[in-house]
């Protein structure tokens, strides 16, 4: 006799987040409805308005999933090099990888963002908080690098990455990477000159 173990409530949640992070990343939110997240993850409307209440429930749970995959692939990504200035620039090797990845279509958190208005969207509370966390994980670099005003060098180096991320994304130019390590290495450089 088959094994006909019913689905358990975390899978159908895993399939629905997996489906609905997928359909958002590559199509939009807006242009995602419920009948296409229902058709790709095979679970039931109904147990998507009992988990997530709404549309905008289930997007903002899963863009805290992508947050979470998000920040631990980064995170591990700039841990290997062998001095923490290296570990620093290992950023832009992350970008550069990422980029070159089949399915890239910018940050899905900046895209979400700019698709809702509301300030107070948990959706646009989520792509806040990845930035946080993207921002304190590169002060974290900053500072194991001894770089001076590590809160002020880690914005400008945050404003590197998403500049990078948004131009790559609109313009497919993934030699952005290259410019922005370059400017980021001309920041460091600047922080180890001597005073004039």
């Amino acid at each position: 006799m088959p094994d006909s173990t019913p689905e358990t409530s975390f899978d159908a949640q895993e399939k629905l987040l997996r489906a609905t992070e997928h359909l958002i990343y590559s199509g939009g939110i807006n242009a995602t409805g419920m009948d296409l997240i229902v058709k790709t993850s095979g679970v039931a409307r109904k147990s998507i308005y009992k988990h997530y209440g709404t549309k905008e429930g289930l997007v903002a749970a899963a863009l805290q999933a992508r947050d979470e995959r998000w920040m631990q692939w980064f995170v591990e990504a700039t841990s290997n090099a062998p001095t923490p200035l290296a570990r620093l620039m290992s950023m832009f090797d992350a970008l550069r990888d990422w980029f070159a990845s089949d399915g890239f279509r910018g940050c899905a958190f900046i895209n979400a963002a700019g698709e809702i208005g509301d300030s107070n969207s948990p959706i646009r509370a989520v792509s806040r908080l990845h930035k946080e966390r993207l921002l304190a994980h590169v002060e974290s670099l900053v500072r194991a690098a001894g770089l001076p005003q590590p809160e002020e060098r880690a914005r400008q180096l945050l404003v590197l990455i998403d500049g990078a991320i948004a131009v790559a994304m609109v313009t497919g130019d993934l030699s952005i990477t290259d410019s922005a390590e370059r400017a980021a290495a001309m920041l460091i450089a600047a922080d180890a000159a001597p005073d004039a």
